[in-house]
């Protein structure tokens, strides 16, 4: 039951930042916390796999603060986050010998509800308790980032 909570989580870390949520799993693959060996997932723990998805991490970090980039809630974005968020779900329940499917579909649902979430959240601090909009994401970066090594690191 636990893992699942895990996949589920894992997915809304990716709703808040889409590449944050693959760049954790290939580090928790890389340094021995993911155990996905012999899988279709394998991949995650590669090294290649690991620079790109955290140089796309760190890029969407820095992306997300400038006024132009679309809303987490648009088709494409929301899209991007239902598909790594499955992925990732998978990855932990994989690693953690739970059922694959349960936990993509949970991954993919944490990418929803993490993305509607972090929009509003965001959306209610920067205008309704008037918080600066760059604190805001900095913030929500944190928890991103934090919430999922901490994920990946107690599996």
């Amino acid at each position: 039951m636990g893992i699942l909570l895990f996949a589920f989580l894992i997915g809304c870390v990716c709703g808040l930042r889409s590449m944050t949520a693959p760049a954790v799993v290939a580090w928790g693959a890389h340094l021995g916390w993911l155990h996905l060996d012999g899988s279709w997932l394998a991949f995650l723990a590669n090294k290649i796999s690991l620079v790109v998805f955290s140089l796309f991490a760190v890029g969407e970090l820095i992306a997300d603060k400038l006024p132009f980039i679309p809303r987490r809630t648009e088709a494409g974005p929301l899209g991007v986050r239902i598909i790594f968020g499955a992925l990732c779900g998978a990855a932990l329940c994989l690693s953690g010998g739970a059922a694959l499917i349960p936990g993509a579909i949970l991954g993919g649902l944490g990418g929803i509800a993490g993305a509607f979430a972090g929009y509003n959240y965001r959306r209610w601090l920067s205008r309704g308790a008037k918080l600066p909009d760059l604190l805001v994401a900095l913030l929500e970066d944190l928890v991103a980032v934090g919430g999922g090594l901490l994920l990946v690191s107690h599996l």
